[in-house]
């Protein structure tokens, strides 16, 4: 029986880009050496490395006067280099509160500057996300920072909030660790984008930062090097040893995706898999979904069974087991919040999804 992993990180990979990772894990193109032995340096992976951004660049629209960065540490620790490198002399910026992930870059941008949450959700347990006529912005401010897609809360912003774009307007600032490819979006409008790479791109242990030229080379004093977005974008990401397993994985799925059609065509199969998972659990009342309908997450689906809680979880534990038997794995919600969590992103089949509402409707028959 195929496996299905619904996992929210790692997560699944194309298993086209697996099995070419495993042919040329010992001998990459004839070179005699495995991509982890090559010297970042060396011809053959500086080649791979710019190859990558140039599939990147390509699927997003990037602009040329945006850097691309590939960097270690996660996006948690852009929740800190973000202000260290934006704030640029001002003493506060603006943060939208959605969810787990936005709470955390809040709590640590708090560390270097004074924060204005210019809206939040919590209200109503971040199952939805406030309209831009909500927020209370500050025109003062070094940038807007948002969470477009909260992985845990699978809460979901479709629409790009409207700032300036010009030098000197407040920047966009966006976490799209667990969106980043799933759609087309408009580079042009963010002053920088960032994203862990365990979600739709590669492996752990890599993140990528798109940032525009103006908004680099005015860091806070006491910045580290290894902090300092202008230091790794003039040494093109190899001011020290990057990520080279993750970005050669990475430009695999670039290629994957490429030959698949693009974002465009991603998209278009991403709404058909959520799609096929919300009907069913808007067609019954054994199921619930939390999240507000125009705020569902196209690769994160929470949802809960009638009358199950966090201190009483005895079906979820069934429900996981039938799952287990029948290959659909990673399907327990997060701990903060209970119930299940389906993470269907770009290299999810929409096999799996036709699998996991089968199981779904014959739980339901069974225990209903």
């Amino acid at each position: 029986m195929t496996i299905y992993n619904f996992s929210a990180g790692p997560a699944v990979l194309p298993k086209d880009v697996l099995q070419q990772v495993q042919a040329e894990m010992v001998d990459w193109h004839g070179s005699g050496m495995s991509v982890m032995e090559m010297s970042h340096r060396g011809k053959e992976f500086m080649g791979i490395a710019a190859e990558a951004e140039a599939d990147l660049r390509e699927l997003m629209g990037i602009p040329a006067n945006y850097k691309v960065l590939f960097l270690q540490g996660g996006a948690s620790s852009q929740f800190a280099m973000v202000p260290m490198n934006l704030l640029r002399g001002k003493t506060g910026a603006d943060y939208l509160n959605t969810g787990e992930w936005s709470k955390k870059a809040i709590k640590e941008a708090k560390r270097y500057s004074a924060v204005n949450v210019v809206a939040t959700s919590e209200d109503k347990n971040f199952s939805y996300a406030p309209a831009q006529d909500q927020w209370k912005l500050d025109p003062n401010a070094a940038y807007v920072h948002y969470t477009p897609n909260e992985t845990i809360g699978g809460v979901e912003i479709f629409w790009t909030p409207e700032l300036g774009t010009q030098p000197g307007d407040v920047p966009l600032v966006a976490d799209m660790s667990s969106t980043i490819l799933s759609r087309p979006i408009d580079v042009s409008k963010f002053g920088l984008i960032y994203a862990g790479a365990q979600k739709n791109i590669g492996p752990a242990g890599l993140t990528i930062v798109i940032v525009r030229d103006d908004l680099m080379g005015q860091t806070m004093a006491g910045t580290p090097s290894m902090f300092d977005y202008k230091i790794h974008a003039d040494n093109e990401s190899m001011y020290n040893t990057p990520p080279t397993f993750g970005m050669y994985t990475a430009g695999l799925v670039f290629k994957w995706l490429k030959a698949r059609g693009g974002l465009a065509a991603m998209e278009k199969t991403n709404r058909e898999k959520a799609g096929l998972l919300y009907d069913a659990l808007d067609t019954t009342d054994f199921y619930t979904s939390p999240v507000a309908k125009d705020n569902r997450s196209l690769m994160n689906v929470p949802f809960v069974i009638k009358g199950s809680t966090l201190k009483d979880a005895a079906l979820d534990e069934a429900f996981l087991k039938l799952a287990k038997e029948r290959s659909l794995l990673q399907l327990k919600g997060h701990r903060s919040v209970g119930g299940m969590r389906a993470s269907i992103y770009n290299a999810m089949p929409i096999e799996g999804v036709r699998a996991l509402v089968d199981m779904m409707r014959a739980f339901e028959k069974s225990h209903g």
